[in-house]
């Protein structure tokens, strides 16, 4: 299951504009934005996640200067044992760390995830958002 989608944008304000209205109709408003200056290590200038009910699905990310392309593909996992097995097994399957099984909690207090670069430097994340 797949639990988010990043989207790497040119134009950030205009592409959550675009979405924020074209998604709309289908229940989606925007649920958080984050920026650089909430988190002095993020690795891009500003960001938003959009959804249904309050759970961002979709982010949108500002490009600054890269290649519009996929980036970051998140799976649902069932408990924080398995985020730490999958971790692991992407790890011994030829996967290159990107981020080591914990919490985040600048996202929320229970989002516990591990990140991998597969062998074409896509972010392949597994994550679970319930409490230990």
């Amino acid at each position: 299951m797949i639990d988010h989608v990043t989207l790497l944008v040119s134009d950030f304000r205009r592409s959550l504009d675009f979405y924020t209205a074209a998604l709309a109709p289908l229940g989606y408003a925007l649920v958080m934005e984050i920026t650089r200056e909430q988190i002095p290590d993020l690795p891009f200038s500003a960001g938003a996640g959009l959804g249904v009910r309050g759970k961002p699905d979709l982010w949108l990310r500002d490009a600054a200067g890269q290649a519009i392309t996929p980036t970051h593909l998140a799976i649902a996992a069932p408990d924080r044992e398995a985020v730490r097995a999958f971790h692991a097994a992407a790890l011994a399957a030829g996967g290159r760390d990107h981020g080591a099984p914990g919490l985040r909690p600048h996202y929320h207090a229970d989002y516990y995830g591990a990140f991998v670069l597969d062998p074409d430097g896509y972010n392949l994340e597994a994550v679970c958002h319930q409490a230990e």
